[in-house]
């Protein structure tokens, strides 16, 4: 049975013609067509990593997710799926040729990490393979790229990797250059040295620019499509042509309490296609805690720029410090996501601030990635009354123009990957933006 959210139809025959495309209940995720933009989110259950699909066939990774397996233990994290078969970054791999624009030369146009947290770029550990090419360690992005060829990759540090300061260098000083979070920052760089050498384009991604990804092949066909690089370390796009502002204020290199965090320096970008638009960006926080600075808020700078959005990740996979009131009335998205791994994600005081219809009227979906159950049992009834879906892969599928859209939920228990339930369609509400 398929759920189809508009007028609560319920398809007694098991199957959904999208846009001439027969999604089927149980069976393979028909393949993407010219034109479409599809949204892949996908569940390993060791971090965030989403695979994108343009309309011309150009494809983008944001993120790829493989924790610390000494912090990735079930309860209070998720187990390894579909299976412990292969590692996180393989299964990665696995998703992105089961669902390539094409199954020869399959390749990646654009990947992009966020910021240098493992459960986003992959964490160092002694037993991880060690690559072919180089003097590293395969895990996160470094193996993704290793099976995958990458021609362009964006983060955050690019070329040295000193903002805030030169970490490496600090860690050395305080004696911790024995930890994972530096073994798995020289890693990187490592594999980024050894893959630049090879031909791989590094860059640090521009806030403000949407002329820095775009489409690779057919861009005249898709006049309506552009990416909008909304943040990059402290640099917000002011909403305006390609102008951007600096969010965080001068602080002192010699004393890491003044620098904004990894996750506040988190990149975001916003696609659009026709009407349709879609947030993204990383772990941003948005609620101030005690002793914070008030410039940590880097969600409400960002959301005064953009507006609303037809489709929100939720930043820090809905934790208690992302995801703060004023993002969530000016986006009023009708599609939440989730990319979740723990059993704080999301918090339950998130869940409150996007179902209430005191901070914006009408219908709004939520689906996650990966609930566990120790938050299913610390937040109650609440999940299962807000949730059309809590456990699976979720693609976001925009048909031709981007006035309508669907929400698929695949099996990730499975290695085919199977169709368990669509969603929509959906309308897109905004006016094409130029």
């Amino acid at each position: 049975m398929i759920k189809r959210n508009f007028g609560l139809i319920i398809l007694c025959c098991c199957y959904v013609h999208v846009n001439a495309q027969e999604v089927v209940v149980g069976q393979p995720l028909p393949a993407w067509k010219e034109g479409y933009l599809e949204l892949h989110h996908i569940n390993t259950g060791r971090g965030s990593s989403a695979y994108y699909i343009f309309p011309d066939g150009t494809t983008m990774l944001v993120d790829a997710g493989e924790m610390n397996p000494e912090r990735a233990k079930p309860p209070r994290t998720s187990a390894i799926l579909p299976d412990s078969s292969k590692r996180a970054y393989e299964w990665i791999v696995h998703y992105i040729r089961n669902h390539a624009p094409t199954r020869q030369n399959i390749k990646l146009d654009y990947a992009l990490i966020t910021h240098f947290h493992d459960d986003h770029y992959g964490c160092w550990y002694a037993n991880a393979p060690a690559s072919a090419k180089g003097d590293y360690k395969l895990a996160g992005i470094a193996g993704v790229s290793e099976l995958v060829p990458i021609l362009n990759l964006f983060d955050r540090g690019y070329p040295d990797y000193s903002y805030p300061a030169d970490i490496s260098r600090l860690m050395k000083e305080l004696n911790v250059a024995d930890s994972f979070g530096y073994k798995s920052l020289q890693n990187y760089k490592s594999f980024v040295r050894v893959n630049e050498e090879k031909g791989m384009k590094m860059a640090l991604l521009k806030a403000g620019s949407r002329t820095q990804i775009i489409l690779r092949y057919e861009r005249g066909a898709y006049p309506d499509f552009y990416v909008q690089n909304i943040k990059a370390n402290g640099l917000v796009w002011t909403g305006k042509d390609s102008s951007v502002r600096q969010l965080f204020p001068q602080f002192d290199v010699s004393n890491p309490k003044t620098w904004p965090d990894e996750n506040a320096l988190s990149l975001a970008l916003v696609i659009h296609y026709g009407p349709f638009t879609y947030y993204t960006g990383g772990d941003n926080p948005g609620n101030v805690f005690y002793g914070d600075a008030s410039w940590r808020d880097t969600e409400t700078p960002m959301a005064k720029a953009i507006g609303e959005v037809d489709v929100a990740t939720m930043d820090h996979h809905g934790n208690r410090d992302a995801v703060n009131e004023f993002l969530v009335k000016t986006f009023k998205p009708r599609v939440w996501i989730g990319q979740t791994w723990s059993a704080d994600h999301p918090g339950r005081e998130v869940l409150l601030r996007i179902t209430t219809p005191y901070l914006y009227a009408g219908d709004r979906d939520l689906f996650s990635t990966n609930m566990l159950e120790a938050n299913r049992i610390v937040i109650g009834t609440l999940i299962d009354r807000s949730y059309k879906s809590q456990q699976g892969h979720i693609v976001v599928r925009v048909l031709p123009g981007g006035n309508t859209y669907y929400v698929i939920i695949l099996d990730d228990t499975r290695a085919d990957m199977a169709v368990k339930s669509v969603f929509g369609p959906y309308t897109s509400k905004q006016k094409s933006q130029h």
